[in-house]
């Protein structure tokens, strides 16, 4: 059954249903109490953790999502290496999108040597040899450059730290490239699979970030409920269109 008239519901994770390992409770009872009424989907454009470390995290929450609950920018990243004929790259990213990025396309071969693109994702074991590597390719003609997402910090308990954006700047200032594609929040292209079964007024993105989750709502052509229990505040909506609602967190919806 509809709720506000709404079949599907696609959260971001940090700063919509948890706060780094603290649970947003009202926003989880929310999800328990309609888990079988809606549709929900889970949207991250973390890619320092694997699929399945974010399924575990809302089993634990009580909230019985699966694989096929989860969306991240890999998808849409690993059609469009294949559209484009890319199957050798060297990756900026930990063990775990390492794991990911070849469970979705195993042909790919992760190496330096003659590779086609350099791939940027969130990386937390990242070193001066990566950053090295990556920018001696991205001097040399012909090799494309790609990234998962456009964040410029990653949420922290402790305080904000370096995401995909920050690595962004910091090769644009090394080399002068910018990313020919970037996947993730806000590019629509993540919705894909949703946007194919569900009609644009059945669905809404929730989340607490403008700039990613609000931006992709309005590039979907879907609503958007921004929730005031992560990064932004109502003051932040202030000469932006206005959110389809704001509340506190999902559970004031």
């Amino acid at each position: 059954m509809p709720y506000l008239g709404k079949r599907c519901f696609v959260l971001d994770l940090d700063g919509t249903v948890y706060l780094g390992d603290i649970p947003i409770k009202g926003a989880v009872a929310f999800i328990r109490e309609r888990w079988r009424d809606l549709d929900f989907y889970f949207l991250s454009n973390n890619t320092s953790k694997g699929l399945d470390t974010y399924v575990q995290k809302l089993n634990n929450l009580g909230i019985t999502a699966g694989r096929e609950h989860m969306l991240s920018p890999t998808a849409p990243m690993v059609d469009h290496l294949r559209k484009t004929g890319v199957r050798r790259a060297f990756l900026v990213g930990n063990r775990d999108y390492r794991a990911t990025l070849l469970e979705a396309m195993p042909e790919l071969v992760l190496a330096p040597d003659n590779a086609q693109a350099v791939l940027l994702a969130y990386d937390t074991e990242l070193t001066y040899a990566k950053l090295a590597a990556a920018a001696h390719l991205l001097q040399k003609p012909g090799v494309a450059y790609f990234a998962t997402h456009p964040d410029l910090v990653c949420p922290n308990p402790a305080g904000p730290l370096p995401d995909v954006g920050s690595f962004i700047a910091l090769f644009e200032k090394t080399t002068g490239r910018l990313p020919q594609k970037i996947f993730g929040k806000p590019d629509p292209a993540v919705l894909v699979p949703l946007i194919d079964r569900y009609a644009r007024e059945e669905m809404v993105m929730v989340g607490d970030r403008l700039s990613t989750d609000k931006k992709l709502a309005e590039n979907a052509g879907i609503d958007f409920v921004l929730v005031l229990s992560g990064e932004a505040t109502a003051k932040d909506v202030a000469g932006e269109i206005p959110p389809w609602r704001i509340v506190e967190h999902l559970g004031k919806l």
